[in-house]
């Protein structure tokens, strides 16, 4: 596949794909009580509403180098107007709401890829079901600001122990060290592209992804 073709298939998918999965967070925060989304303009499908500055260009250099990485503007949540679920597993919920939103495109995709054509829409749906899982996996990640972090925590707080009490404290503790570990991450996966922590962490998974739905 050519670089252009790349490009061409490559952004949409990744601007699609991930206001999609952010409007899915607000989507939930407001099912659960929360208005933040709702006052702030996020619970549309319009992307210009979920593109983050830093986020965009990612997603333009990214398709410009020949793959699929990005991230939308983070959605407001306050969970003190969550009902019938503490803030914390409310904070798990809203969370795992865009990853999950990012598997059912994937799975989507994966009946384009079987019955939507051949050549470049062959291609295209391809790289659907491989930038959405890849979203998916990726947004799991336990570190903050990821939706892995709410997630990992609402686990915690739901076992009732006292070494997951410990262990969410500390992980709390760590946060502000988050988004250095993914600079660090992605740094290394571009410059050292034999140690790719990424694909170390990803590959299995998305294989197995990949297999199970068939592409």
């Amino acid at each position: 596949m050519s670089l252009l073709s790349r490009i061409l298939l490559t952004l949409p998918i990744l601007v699609i794909s991930i206001a999609i999965h952010e409007f899915c967070h607000a989507f939930v925060a407001n099912a659960l009580g929360d208005p933040t989304p709702r006052r702030q303009g996020r619970l549309t499908l319009n992307p210009l509403a979920h593109l983050d500055q830093v986020g965009t260009l990612m997603i333009v250099m990214s398709s410009l180098a020949g793959f699929g990485i990005g991230w939308g503007k983070p959605v407001q949540v306050n969970p003190g107007y969550f009902r019938r679920m503490s803030p914390r597993a409310g904070m798990g919920v809203v969370g795992v709401a865009g990853p999950v939103s990012n598997i059912i495109l994937a799975a989507i995709g994966s009946l384009g890829f079987h019955f939507g054509g051949s050549g470049l829409l062959h291609q295209f749906w391809f790289m659907w079901v491989l930038i959405n899982l890849a979203l998916a996996f990726f947004n799991l990640l336990p570190v903050f600001p990821l939706d892995g972090y709410n997630v990992f925590l609402a686990i915690l707080d739901a076992l009732r122990q006292p070494w997951a009490r410990n262990l969410a404290h500390l992980w709390q503790k760590q946060a502000q060290y988050g988004p250095m570990v993914l600079l660090l991450l992605l740094v290394l996966d571009w410059q050292l592209p034999s140690l790719s922590p990424i694909g170390w962490l990803f590959g299995a998974p998305l294989q197995w992804a990949l297999r199970l739905l068939g592409v």
